[in-house]
């Protein structure tokens, strides 16, 4: 059966998940099957340049090209040790598809400027250095159609978890946080899926501000913290948590400074970051009320997290506290670990591509129709 590879880089910036997936015709014969995985971390010095693409007001092209090339060398190496991890010869594999590094996500423009969304990428680079065909440029094809580009994944739950008899719930905790609400296999409602708000960039952002390391492995100083009430309040006030779908968002609207305007500076820092994963939390469930609501449906029986979050046993609790009805489903049930799900969604929509057929799902994205989405590079 076709082999193809998923390359995705999350908001977060710590480095190129690459997932081999197995992927059956005609479609919908089986699932699709993780085969292998491999990661590759992001370098400091590529990070910070990224990071600082993803906040500059200006950039030079040759900014822009050299934080490319360093991206698509890091792409082909990350490539190169999943086929010998693997023991996948080259020739094997059908096509990669790769996602690229968001540098800035505006859907509905900027100032009264245009929709645009931008993903650092050089398929066409990549195509040289791997010698493989890759699939990339996915999400402005939708945008093209009047759609919010984001979040794509949706369509990729749909084929992995949609079941008879059961309404259940797919959340992505990665930079942002997005869901995907699938009705039962016999109801004919389309899924719908939106960006609920900041997880991980909050909280990586805060915590690297007040302490060594990146992130809070396990939620560990959340839970030292308590909840300040009025901040959330006042962090819940953002019109963003209010909007009715299509919608996504990125860290054009949350980042240190939003929030560093809602502190009135007498806050301990843990109990920030308490109350920053308890926004994670309640926007969720927010974001819960308001699908459930368009879809007429009943409470979700089935939480199925993924994402950097997955692992964060803080904000798996508060989520369990705003969601008691739901049980916690791990994705690894389904042969799909928690950590690939996103690499693994970028493989299926490039073999999406190659057979004709649309990645996005309208009512998702909000685009005016189905689209098939990404540019073929041959190598």
């Amino acid at each position: 059966m076709p082999l193809f590879i998923g390359l995705m880089s999350g908001t977060s910036l710590d480095g190129i998940d690459a997932a081999l997936v197995e992927i059956a015709s005609p479609p919908g014969a089986a699932p699709p099957r993780l085969l292998a995985t491999q990661a590759a971390p992001m370098p400091e010095g590529l990070r910070q340049r990224l990071w600082a693409l993803c906040h500059a007001e200006r950039a030079s092209f040759a900014e822009l090209a050299a934080a490319e090339e360093a991206f698509c060398c890091l792409q082909a190496e990350v490539v190169a040790a999943l086929l010998a991890a693997s023991d996948t010869p080259q020739e094997a594999v059908t096509a990669i598809g790769s996602h690229g590094q968001t540098i800035e996500h505006a859907p509905c423009g900027h100032g009264g400027g245009p929709a645009y969304t931008l993903q650092l990428d050089n398929p066409s680079r990549l195509a040289e250095l791997t010698g493989c065909r890759v699939v990339a440029d996915f999400r402005r094809r939708d945008l093209a159609a009047g759609g919010q580009a984001a979040p794509l994944a949706p369509a990729f739950h749909e084929a992995l978890f949609r079941a008879a008899g059961e309404w259940r719930l797919v959340l992505n905790l990665g930079g942002f946080a997005n869901l995907t609400l699938l009705p039962p296999a016999e109801d004919p409602r389309a899924p719908l899926g939106f960006d609920s708000g900041p997880a991980n960039a909050l909280l990586d952002a805060w915590h690297a501000s007040h302490r060594s390391g990146r992130f809070d492995a396990d939620g560990a100083w959340a839970a030292s913290g308590r909840v300040d009430a009025a901040l959330l309040q006042r962090l819940l006030a953002e019109p963003f948590f209010h909007l009715p779908p299509p919608r996504s968002t990125g860290r054009e609207l949350f980042h240190l400074a939003w929030l560093e305007g809602q502190l009135t500076g007498d806050e301990a820092p843990e109990d920030v970051q308490a109350t920053l994963a308890e926004l994670t939390a309640a926007s969720v469930m927010l974001a819960v009320e308001m699908a459930r609501e368009r879809l007429d449906a009943p409470p979700v029986t089935a939480l199925i997290p993924c994402g950097g979050g997955a692992h964060n046993t803080d904000l798996l609790r508060r989520l369990a506290a705003r969601l008691p009805e739901a049980r916690l489903a791990e994705s690894d049930a389904w042969g799909w670990p928690a950590d690939w799900l996103e690499a693994g969604a970028f493989a299926w929509l490039a073999w999406r591509r190659l057979a004709g057929l649309p990645g996005n799902l309208p009512s998702v994205t909000g685009a005016a129709g189905p689209r098939v989405l990404g540019g073929v590079y041959a190598p």
